[in-house]
């Protein structure tokens, strides 16, 4: 459950919004003009957060690995007759 409450309170009432996210489970977002400006979480849904952000990152990396091993394969005769195509890139020509 998520709680959002003014900065201006949350100042006033900060001891009791840290026990409201450590004993009570609650996430609480601090606003100014009504945008979210932090937010508040136990420490351990901020390892939880953290383990998220981990597999990202190496996800990316095997992503960025796999594209830069792709190679360009010519297409053969029977599939450009198949799919019309007419035209037929030959890579750089005499200029």
């Amino acid at each position: 459950m998520s709680y959002e409450i003014p900065v201006t309170q949350a100042r006033a009432e900060l001891a009791d919004l840290i026990n409201r996210v450590v004993y009570g489970g609650e996430r609480v977002v601090v606003t100014r003009h009504g945008k979210p400006l932090v937010a508040l979480v136990s420490a351990s849904d901020l390892e939880r957060l953290q383990k998220l952000g981990e597999p990202v990152e190496l996800a990316e990396e095997q992503v960025v690995s796999a594209v830069s091993s792709v190679r360009e394969v010519a297409s053969a005769p029977r599939e450009r007759q198949r799919f019309g195509i007419a035209a037929e890139h030959r890579g750089a020509g005499p200029s």
